[in-house]
Formats: C-alpha cells, structure tokens, sequence
C-alpha cells in the first residue's frame, strides 16, 4: 500500500505483484495498481531499497525472508529484467 503519492496514484493506492525469496535478496515485482476510487490499472514497478535493495537477514529459512526494514520505496519501470 502506498503511504505517499506516487505519479498519478494517490496514497493509499494498493499494489499488487509477485514476491520471489530464492536468491541473497528479495524481489518484489508489482502488476497491478488498485486506487481508493477507481479502477484497477496494469502497472510495471519494483520495488527497492538503497545500498543492498532488499537483502534476506541470514536466518531467513527457505522460501521465507526476513527483512531489516518493512517498507521499501516502489519504482515504475519500463519492463523487468
């Protein structure tokens, strides 16, 4: 969920996507936007964090991850990698 504006999606814009835990780091892909009062909207974002984006604490489990923050900021991308 957005807690701040995000081009034309106002906060607090629901994202939703795909979460992967399989390598060092976390990656979370979003599709979808779902504004307070609109429609949904097919979106392309990631999202990031600074230095070491979203890195898995070591005693995370598998198929688990444990995170040091519980928010990240949400970039809109052209395509995924």
């Amino acid at each position: 969920m957005l807690t701040e504006d995000l081009g034309i999606f106002e906060a607090p814009t629901r994202l939703y996507g795909q979460v992967w835990t399989g390598g060092p780091q976390v990656v979370i892909r979003y599709y979808e936007a779902h504004p307070p009062d609109g429609d949904k909207v097919p979106i392309c974002a990631v999202a990031r964090l600074g230095n070491g984006q979203l890195r898995k604490r070591p005693e995370s489990k598998p198929g688990t991850a444990i995170l040091d923050y519980s928010i990240a900021d949400a970039f809109i991308v052209d395509s995924f990698r």
